[in-house]
């Protein structure tokens, strides 16, 4: 009888531990990360030109602001992603195009072909550069529309991560200057616009710019698409 007894109570105390298992809260699924407001899809005014930007995380920063410029006048959209380097840009291009009409892209690549690998070497080498360059402004020609392309931004001097030298930003944007004259694409020339004024509107060590600095950069965005659309007309 007593060994039963036992055994009701140690049944009991393991069915108590179950319970009290079930009844624990369970943990929260984790929250989706916010999507930038950049990459936000665009409700097509049809009786609107359509404009698409494709660049790297500095245009997602003068995205928002080239909207709200550009608002009633235009209907703005940009890439879904960083563009990254011109290699990502050969990957996805078709895809980012799509079947609809373009009136006016606006367009870079060049810093990340640019950034320091560990080797020592640029992630795509200048050679290559113009070689990308130049089979992706074949491809976006055919589109039938307003080309252009923004020069890429400076890189400050210092301890940037990932590396990048100020140095190459000349360089690759001689290479993009000659392809696009050869091409007559019209140069929205951000590198110029920016450089007198980046302690203002540059984040000290970083390639990106302060809110400022990406408002100050849409205006120059916004003022290249009004004048192509012009031009379109």
């Amino acid at each position: 009888m007593i060994q039963m007894k036992t055994c009701l109570v140690a049944i009991a105390i393991l069915i108590g531990f179950a319970l009290s298992g079930f009844a624990q809260p369970q943990p929260a699924a984790p929250k989706a990360a916010p999507i930038d407001p950049s990459l936000g899809p665009v409700t097509d005014d049809p009786k609107l030109p359509r404009v698409l930007l494709i660049g790297d995380s500095i245009s997602m920063g003068y995205t928002v602001p080239v909207r709200n410029l550009l608002k009633g006048n235009a209907n703005v959209h940009r890439i879904p992603e960083n563009g990254g380097p011109t290699t990502n840009g050969l990957a996805q291009l078709q895809k980012w195009l799509g079947n609809g009409k373009w009136n006016v892209i606006h367009f870079n690549w060049g810093l990340h072909d640019l950034k320091v690998m560990l080797d020592g070497t640029q992630q795509v080498t200048p050679d290559a550069y113009e070689k990308n360059l130049r089979e992706l402004v074949r491809r976006l020609k055919a589109t039938g529309a307003k080309l252009i392309w923004a020069s890429t931004t400076p890189v400050p001097e210092g301890k940037l991560n990932p590396p990048r030298a100020t140095a190459d930003v000349p360089a690759y944007n001689a290479i993009a200057k000659r392809v696009m004259e050869e091409n007559q694409i019209v140069t929205d020339d951000l590198y110029s616009f920016a450089l007198p004024q980046l302690p203002k509107i540059q984040r000290p060590e970083n390639v990106h710019f302060t809110p400022a600095g990406s408002d100050a950069l849409a205006k120059q965005v916004a003022a290249s698409i009004e004048s192509a659309l012009a031009g379109k007309k």
